[in-house]
């Protein structure tokens, strides 16, 4: 069994270059097929996907080589459209060729991607572009038959903007006659790594980044040379470590804009951080405060591939932190490890509240302001002594009645996932946490819901130090 063995509690110091982004050249792989020659992707990185990838398209009749960082592909000669179960099962996005395929030959054969350890990601997005396409597709014993004898482009809004099904939609509708115009499209640079790559090839592509993006198919294509973008989750991942360990670290050929949700977040830890044209520097003494919740979301919100990296970081934080996954249902599952190294953090459904450095303190009785029997009271007073090494004995807060009633049933106020906090109340009350630089309580809301903020202080300023 392979392992990585970690000496920390050194500060990480210096510059290295980002490498190539995986999410990005895996569709741009399987674009790679659209066009019967030579292209050349440089800055691939040699990654388990990448060689997975390589071995669909030279099962499929293509060739491809490595030469240093450069990847080349010739897929001049396609002898087949079909896709084995298992090579499909290597990786989740093998379903990104279903598109490509389709495109190029008319028609194509595969079983359903591999598993994800994230939990179900079901295609029916991607299957549903392909259909509006024209294309007919068929399911036997696992398979999937795919056929096509005229794709034809049309406007296509997928319900959800899923970046594989945006990625399989553009390159269907790049074998298609006329204009497609997808709306609701997934907007991550990935998406517009993909454009730039296929408008090198000859295609006429337009909108990536935006909502809506625009293809025109069945363009000449030809010979291109493409380099793929850097990795912003990697990139995420370098940012985490030397915030948590401290030191000093420059990025190269990285594009800053496209981590801003991260290096927010990192900022609002206390780390000092700088981004020029291809660069980003971040400093950190080690010390970091806790930050506001982190809630994930497709592009431009924060990445759901860097919440685990953020999470692991603010371990070296002071105060607690909310995370909100509002992506993928298994996403904690690095959760387990954490707590086995120390760790201190709830899970409850989505929903991950994580208490680093040092707990915060109540202060003294006379300095809690509440109201009896409000909801919001009942929620704080049950989940401060779980959680708190104050000094209180919250009982005797000063006219504060023998027992509180919980918050009636449907309460506006009683918002999520209390149970994460030890809370036993079957409507899921409400949520608090207090840092370590006021006495406030945070209400955590469900994102699907309008944003309110509850009063602080006035006629219900519960729980407000001085």
């Amino acid at each position: 069994m392979s392992h990585i063995v970690i000496e920390g509690g050194r500060r990480l110091e210096g510059t290295l270059t980002v490498q190539g982004a995986k999410n990005s050249v895996l569709p741009i792989l399987a674009a790679t097929i659209l066009h019967p020659g030579r292209t050349v992707l440089r800055g691939c990185p040699h990654l388990s996907d990448v060689e997975a990838s390589i071995r669909i398209l030279r099962h499929l009749g293509c060739e491809a080589r490595w030469e240093g960082e450069a990847l080349t592909v010739d897929a001049g000669v396609m002898s087949r459209g079909d896709v084995p179960e298992h090579l499909m099962r290597e990786m989740r996005s093998s379903v990104i060729f279903l598109g490509a395929i389709l495109a190029r030959l008319g028609w194509a054969e595969m079983s359903y991607p591999g598993g994800c350890e994230l939990g179900p990601r079901p295609i029916d997005l991607h299957l549903t572009a392909l259909r509006q396409l024209g294309a007919e597709l068929a399911e036997e014993g696992g398979a999937l038959h795919c056929s096509a004898r005229r794709l034809t482009g049309r406007e296509i809004a997928l319900s959800t903007p899923s970046v594989g099904a945006t990625e399989n939609a553009i390159l269907a509708a790049c074998g298609a006659e006329g204009e497609t115009v997808l709306l609701n499209a997934a907007r991550e640079p990935e998406i517009t790594d993909l454009q730039d790559f296929l408008c090198a090839m000859g295609c006429r592509v337009r909108g990536a980044g935006s909502s809506t993006i625009c293809i025109l198919g069945r363009r000449q294509t030809r010979d291109a040379v493409h380099t793929v973008m850097p990795d912003r989750i990697a990139a995420a991942t370098y940012l985490a470590a030397a915030a948590a360990a401290g030191g000093e670290v420059e990025l190269r050929r990285i594009n800053y804009r496209h981590l801003s949700t991260v290096t927010a977040a990192l900022h609002e830890a206390g780390c000092q951080i700088a981004g020029g044209e291809g660069t980003l520097t971040l400093r950190s003494d080690g010390a970091l405060r806790s930050v506001p919740t982190v809630r994930t979301a497709p592009y431009p919100g924060f990445p759901t591939d860097a919440q685990a990296v953020l999470m692991a970081a603010l371990l070296r934080s002071r105060g607690a932190t909310v995370f909100v996954e509002n992506m993928f249902e298994n996403r904690y599952r690095h959760v387990d490890e954490l707590r086995r190294m120390g760790a201190d953090i709830s899970v409850a459904d989505r929903v991950a509240v994580m208490y680093a450095g040092k707990l915060v303190e109540i202060g003294t009785a006379e300095e809690i302001f509440y109201q009896p029997r409000h909801p919001y009271t009942w929620g704080l007073l049950q989940a401060l002594p779980a959680r708190s090494r104050g000094r209180n004995n919250l009982t005797a807060i000063p006219g504060m009645p023998p027992t509180l009633d919980p918050p009636p049933r449907g309460d506006a106020f009683a918002c999520r996932n209390a149970y994460a906090l030890g809370i036993d109340y079957e409507e899921e009350p409400p949520m608090f946490r207090l840092t370590d630089t006021h006495y406030a309580a945070t209400w955590l809301l469900d994102p699907r819901a309008p944003q309110v903020t509850p009063p602080v202080g006035g006629e219900r300023g519960d729980a407000l130090g001085p």
